[in-house]
């Protein structure tokens, strides 16, 4: 599939793929028509993370530093080091970082620096780092030097408000969350109107790509994740009502999944996903997933795996490639849902 290379101007225009397990049908659709796949009953769920702008450039301009996740406080971050260059370059292309041992201090703009606390053994490219300040000083240090992580296949430097969905609230992400991107407050509002509950959960949505097989092989890296009790509230509900849950990203199945598994039932609460689901998961939480377009060998494909059999999925990447589908984050949008198109 071609890849999105900027955000469109009417996401609900955009196209959804409607992925029905149960029928086994594909329907082709606009996301504008999600009201028609859902029923009264169902909830709906979204990740209010806003996108941090977690890519830092040397002072020096010699490498770039990647957060990737937070680590027990707002100073210290798991990371990863790209050498000189920007996103123009694909990940894959980039040039190998000059040798950066454990103990040595990193510069940024605006003065804020970082000691790297840990090099990996066996992928020097994955470090822990520690900034030289905490809190709302680290925060506004970060938003004046940090710019959103993007790839080659986004044609110019992004804003850091076109990473963002229209809900989102919490400063945990590193990459945009991208499901809900096309989801609009109008939207949400006729889905609500049609009896569909939307509650939100918080993730830490992760990187997508490495530029190296050998590390892509360690994602989804552990992400933190929150539960409100809202949400598990409104989750009880739909299902005691026979209603179905539908997760807006495969970051949200992580994060409720995760949470499930850990205590054995959904609680509210804070927690680390480190759960992988692929075939053979068997959920106990959500019913059904809406994300983008996802070329099979990805996590993200792997994932819907434990919705819908592999065949059918198969084919609507092959229906999607035909029909002109665009992916990434800025692309067109796959519902898996049983029973989104009758029987």
């Amino acid at each position: 599939m071609k890849a999105a290379s900027w955000p469109r101007d009417e996401p609900l225009e955009e196209r959804l793929l409607v992925v029905d397990p149960r029928s086994g049908r594909l329907d082709d659709s606009r996301v504008g028509d999600l009201p028609r796949f859902l029923r009264a009953g169902d909830v709906v769920v979204v990740n209010d993370a806003a996108t941090l702008p977690a890519s830092l450039h040397t002072v020096k301009g010699d490498l770039e530093l990647r957060l990737l996740g937070r680590l027990g406080d707002d100073a210290s971050y798991r990371a990863l080091l790209f050498g000189a260059g920007d996103a123009s370059t694909p990940t894959e292309r980039r040039p190998e970082p000059p040798p950066v041992p454990a103990g040595a201090t990193l510069s940024f703009e605006g003065g804020l620096g970082a000691t790297v606390t840990w090099v990996d053994p066996t992928a020097p490219r994955l470090c822990h780092v520690r900034f030289d300040r905490d809190g709302a000083p680290f925060f506004r240090a970060l938003y004046a030097a940090g710019k959103p992580i993007q790839y080659a296949h986004v044609t110019r430097p992004l804003p850091l408000w076109h990473v963002q969905s229209v809900f989102a609230s919490v400063p945990w992400a590193f990459e945009s969350p991208s499901a809900g991107r096309p989801l609009t407050w109008g939207l949400l509002g006729r889905l609500r109107s049609c009896g569909v509950g939307l509650t939100f959960i918080t993730h830490a949505a992760g990187i997508s790509s490495t530029g190296s097989s050998e590390l892509d092989a360690r994602l989804p890296m552990p992400e933190r994740y929150l539960v409100p009790q809202a949400a598990v509230d409104a989750i009880g509900e739909a299902q005691l009502r026979g209603g179905q849950v539908v997760a807006v990203g495969t970051t949200v199945t992580r994060a409720l999944e995760s949470a499930a598994r850990l205590h054995g039932r959904l609680v509210a609460g804070t927690g680390e996903a480190t759960l992988v689901i692929g075939p053979g998961f068997e959920p106990s939480v959500v019913d059904g997933v809406m994300t983008g377009m996802h070329e099979k060998g990805t996590s993200h494909f792997a994932l819907l795996e434990a919705f819908a059999p592999q065949a059918l999925l198969s084919r609507a990447v092959v229906h999607a490639d035909e029909a002109g589908y665009l992916e990434h984050e800025f692309g067109d949008s796959c519902l898996v849902l049983p029973g989104a198109l009758g029987a």
